[in-house]
């Protein structure tokens, strides 16, 4: 075991046995660092429940496309704990010895007092981006928004939420308006404020918040838009047209996703010429988000032509984003298509599966090695079946893919087989196939 992994799993033992979720003991562990959070550079602030990785990705590509330098903070990893930090200093992940002094000098003044695994980690990331020098901070909210670790910055450029819908019901609530009030808990007053196209529950909320921080809201298709327009992107707002690149992510919902980036480096200031825009976005990339695999020891265990995607999406706004992108795939060359599916006792299965209902041949369940909170094959399939998918469970990655090399020899076509359900089994995807994340 080396010290990274020796030093997150001390850290991980100092978690409160109930998770109140609460900026007290953030603002503590700040304060006994010496409020690193206040020496920080310009930092953009990115909320909501699904297309906050990939809206981070596309800022990062477009500001580093026109000469910035930029921190990154996200979460989960894939395979690798330092994925979570990107410093813009060389525009790479974090080193082993940088995280573990960081990762040190935070368990050192937190002196064992209780705290969140991603509460402490957050105040390590927050350390090495101060004593680092870059031009902006994306950072990315881990749960919800308003008690979430990250909103201890009282002054970001600007404020993103991306679409909101049903997740982390336990800490969040089960109501959307309710989800809702935790995101917008990242608007700050007189700062601006850029939102996805929204549920009108959500939106309400997110329109009421803005109104009482004074905080210039701009909403996708309503004040900027963009689409596919004969090859490239077409992106309007108030200014006027703008005629760009196609998002390379894959996914019609990635026009969006680029909207919402672009909305908000205007809103920042940050906008670059159309140049540097279409390099970036050219340039996106965030694994495990509708990634195709083309080679590595999981594709070879695949029937010879097999069309192989993996995706980290595990609520139902996933669900149905990730069913809608298969469909399309499947109007432009047929081909059965079978899950390969793995998932957290936190999520809604019934809720992620439905959308797939009538496009999919079988789904396979596995369990997920990487988590102790993993739903078993055996239970994810029963609910795959409760949204009207046939299924069986698997007790490994390996042996659902070889069931489907095995039907697809009786089928006598290559397949197209969608690896999905959770970060964590894209992330053990990845490795098992020797592309971790660089």
């Amino acid at each position: 075991m080396d010290q990274i992994t020796r030093i997150l799993d001390r850290l991980l033992a100092l978690h409160p046995k109930e998770i109140d979720l609460s900026l007290g003991r953030m603002h503590r562990l700040l304060a006994a660092l010496g409020s690193p959070e206040k020496r920080l550079p310009p930092v953009i602030h990115i909320a909501g429940t699904n297309g906050k990785g990939s809206v981070t990705a596309t800022l990062r590509a477009i500001l580093e496309a026109s000469g910035k330098r930029c921190h990154v903070y996200t979460s989960p990893h894939l395979v690798s704990f330092n994925e979570r930090i990107r410093l813009g200093s060389d525009s790479k992940f974090v080193s082993d010895p940088e995280l573990f002094d960081a990762l040190q000098r935070c368990e050192e003044a937190n002196g064992g007092e209780e705290i969140t695994f991603f509460e402490i980690t957050t105040a390590a990331a927050f350390l090495l981006f101060a004593e680092h020098p870059a031009d902006v901070v994306l950072l990315e909210v881990g749960l919800g928004g308003r008690l979430d670790a990250t909103n201890v910055i009282d002054d970001p450029l600007v404020s993103v939420i991306t679409p909101i819908s049903m997740d982390h019901e336990k800490f969040l609530g089960d109501d959307l308006s309710v989800i809702a009030a935790e995101k917008a808990g990242i608007i700050k007053p007189d700062r601006p404020v850029v939102s996805a196209e929204q549920d009108p529950a959500a939106q309400k909320v997110i329109e009421r918040q803005a109104a009482r921080c004074r905080a210039t809201l701009k909403v996708c298709g309503q004040d900027f838009v963009a689409h596919p327009d004969q090859g490239r992107m077409a992106y309007q707002d108030d200014d006027g047209l703008l005629d760009l690149a196609q998002p390379i992510l894959g996914g019609g919902h990635q026009y969006a996703n680029s909207a919402l980036a672009l909305a908000a480096l205007k809103a920042a200031n940050l906008l670059p010429d159309v140049a540097s825009i279409d390099a970036g976005l050219k340039s996106v990339n965030w694994p495990g988000r509708l990634q195709p695999l083309t080679h590595g020891p999981l594709v070879d265990m695949c029937p010879k032509g097999s069309e192989i995607w993996l995706d980290g999406g595990h609520n139902p706004g996933a669900g149905v984003t990730v069913a809608q992108f298969m469909g399309e795939q499947e109007e432009r060359g047929p081909r059965p298509l079978y899950l390969v599916a793995g998932m957290l006792t936190t999520k809604d299965p019934v809720g992620f599966f439905r959308p797939f209902d009538g496009l999919v041949r079988h789904v396979g369940t596995v369990p997920i090695a990487t988590t102790n909170t993993a739903r078993t094959p055996e239970d994810l399939a029963d609910l795959a079946r409760c949204a009207g998918l046939e299924a069986t469970p698997f007790p490994s990655l390996d042996a659902a893919l070889a069931d489907v090399a095995a039907c697809a020899a009786k089928d006598g076509e290559p397949p197209r087989i969608l690896i999905c359900g959770s970060l964590y089994l894209a992330g053990e995807a990845l490795a098992r196939n020797n592309m971790a994340p660089d």
